[in-house]
């Protein structure tokens, strides 16, 4: 563990490090992302690196508006992406080009957790089948 976590175990990715889901979240085949109240990305499980194109541990640190392209000029990220949950949502792959995920209909949050959980769904390449949205 980076001696970093250990010395400021009130940060949120401290506070994530001290989860035994963690592991789990690691394991998910499901893309799973934890972002701060700002926005800044404090983990994101293999799942999601790969459906953006990242090696791993390259999402950590950006913030969710980097990658989300629907993020609208005065808004949080995190707001947007609450109000996104059982939507459509166009995240930029690391090529430049996009990807289209159904954010997850519970968007998990506590008053008192510094980190909101969020799950997606890659619809990208359904979409280029010819289904639409309402399908899934």
């Amino acid at each position: 563990m980076d001696d970093r976590r250990r010395e400021n175990p009130d940060t949120a990715l401290g506070y994530l490090d001290r989860l035994p889901a963690l592991v789990l979240l690691a394991r998910l085949p499901v893309p799973v992302l934890a972002v701060e109240k700002d926005g800044a990305v404090v983990h994101a499980n293999p799942a999601f690196e790969r459906m953006l194109g990242y090696p791993a541990d390259r999402v950590r640190g950006r913030t969710i508006g980097d990658l989300l392209q629907t993020v609208s000029p005065g808004r949080s990220a995190v707001a947007e992406l609450r109000e996104s949950a059982g939507k459509l949502v166009a995240l930029e792959h690391r090529d430049g080009s996009t990807v289209r995920a159904l954010v997850s209909k519970s968007v998990l949050e506590r008053r008192d957790d510094p980190v909101t959980l969020i799950c997606f769904h890659d619809v990208t390449e359904q979409l280029w089948d010819g289904l639409s949205a309402r399908d899934f």
